[in-house]
């Protein structure tokens, strides 16, 4: 920061001990130069205010409200896996549409409260719907915050590692900020919303993963 001022007050100096300009055109160099140091300071000043979103504190967030367990498409229950050539359950890379996956350690924010397959008797309600949402539908800002931070935290996948003792949460900020990319300007948040919103940050898919949650709170 200390350079830029240096040389603004250079140029004054040269111009106050009675430096010669000698055309207009190098008037304007000058000028222009004096500009681009002012333009300078203000771009060092705004770069110096900005807060780079802290991964560890982040996951803390991420591992309270990830589970190990998604419900996806119905669908693919009735899919045999047999790789047969002609399969409507085959996607473009190759795999397979699931009916529902599971993971050693939470992956995912499901984009659903409760899900329900029929025709494979199964429901999965989420762990975020029951503990954020005890009231009934819809949630003040106070009581989100205060109801993520008392979550559980599970190491999960993806982001730095924490153990399940390191996952305390004693700064409201992040919370606050999830808040914001969730409830927007709304005084209320509720649990249709939050759905709606969880499943855009995904980028349409079914569950939220680390890389887009982290995304997400940086932007």
């Amino acid at each position: 920061m200390q350079f830029p001022y240096l040389l603004l007050a250079l140029y004054i100096f040269q111009l106050a001990a009675g430096f010669t300009i000698s055309s207009l055109q190098t008037t304007h160099n000058l000028n222009h130069r004096i500009m681009h140091t002012t333009f300078l300071l203000a771009t060092d000043t705004t770069t110096t205010e900005q807060t780079a979103i802290d991964p560890k504190e982040a996951v803390k967030i991420f591992g309270r409200l990830a589970e190990k367990y998604i419900m996806l498409d119905d669908s693919g229950g009735m899919c045999c896996y047999s790789a047969c050539t002609d399969c409507e359950y085959r996607l473009p890379g190759g795999g397979y549409r699931m009916a529902d996956q599971s993971s050693s350690r939470p992956k995912w924010i499901p984009c659903y409260s409760t899900r329900k397959f029929d025709s494979l008797d199964k429901e999965h309600t989420t762990m975020w719907s029951e503990q954020i949402f005890t009231d009934g539908p819809a949630v003040a800002k106070d009581d989100f915050v205060a109801r993520v931070m008392s979550m559980k935290f599970t190491p999960p996948l993806g982001g730095p590692y924490l153990s399940a003792s390191s996952g305390g949460i004693t700064e409201t900020d992040l919370v606050e900020k999830l808040w914001d990319l969730l409830a927007g300007d709304k005084d209320k948040l509720t649990k249709f919303r939050m759905e709606t919103r969880i499943k855009e940050l995904a980028g349409g898919n079914e569950g939220l993963v680390w890389s887009d949650f982290i995304h997400a709170l940086s932007s």
